[in-house]
């Protein structure tokens, strides 16, 4: 079974702990991360590093930075500066590695669409350009075309492009990928409270300076939106009155 077992941060191969991504605190303490579950969630506040190390994992497997399958090349990609030092200093271990797979980055996914027209190979997306549909709708279509391959799927913040109703249409693709195919696993970065509640997902939180594993309730996201709900006129009250500071305890 092909699956990503480890992370580990090759510390003598980093040549200067005082520039970024290393002054990071979850990326400077980081050793090594065990990975445990065909789908395993990277959470963390902004800043917290948990992007950055979705980025270096996907470039060390091979796919390009702006993302899309290994077999992607793009000039904008070359563009951003090459491999990374946070990569070069990565190994990253599989049960078996096959370089299949996909990496969704919301931010450039617009330009691996343009690259899908270009290079002709609308039919594996569902024999519709990207473009012609929504943000969300082309989210989809990704993952209910292109991702029941086997392979290494990494995933940075899906839900920009997902409504709530969406998202939950997400979990039941991932359920549906996950059980017809068994050489799928996938890494996602996340702030949804809905994705994070597929069950016995492992979640790895950025917060605190170290990564470590948390539960589903433990997770901030969790944690706010269960806040608001419950009581969401006084919640947003005291939000406003505690000014543009807040923050939760």
């Amino acid at each position: 079974m092909m699956r990503l077992l480890s992370v580990t941060l090759l510390r003598d191969k980093v040549t200067d702990w005082s520039v970024y991504p290393f002054i990071v605190p979850a990326i400077r303490t980081l050793e090594k991360l065990e990975i445990r579950s065909r789908i395993c969630f990277l959470v963390g506040e902004n800043g917290s590093g948990k992007s950055t190390l979705l980025e270096a994992i996907a470039e060390s497997y091979g796919f390009g930075r702006e993302g899309g399958s290994r077999s992607f090349y793009r000039e904008t990609t070359e563009t951003l500066g090459g491999v990374t030092p946070l990569s070069r200093a990565l190994r990253i271990a599989f049960s078996k590695r096959t370089g299949q797979g996909f990496y969704l980055r919301a931010e450039s996914f617009f330009n691996v669409a343009t690259e899908i027209d270009r290079i002709g190979v609308s039919d594996a997306y569902g024999a519709v350009s990207l473009h012609q549909r929504s943000h969300g709708e082309s989210f989809l279509a990704l993952l209910e075309n292109r991702f029941g391959r086997k392979g290494f799927y990494v995933l940075d913040e899906p839900e920009a492009a997902l409504s709530p109703q969406r998202q939950i249409t997400m979990l039941t693709v991932l359920r549906n990928l996950l059980a017809d195919n068994q050489e799928i696993q996938f890494l996602i970065a996340t702030h949804s409270p809905i994705l994070l509640a597929y069950p016995e997902a492992q979640i790895l939180s950025f917060d605190d300076g170290v990564i470590h594993e948390i539960s589903y309730r433990e997770t901030p996201a969790y944690q706010v939106m269960a806040r608001f709900v419950a009581r969401p006129e006084v919640y947003v009250r005291e939000v406003l009155e505690q000014g543009s500071d807040h923050r939760e305890d």
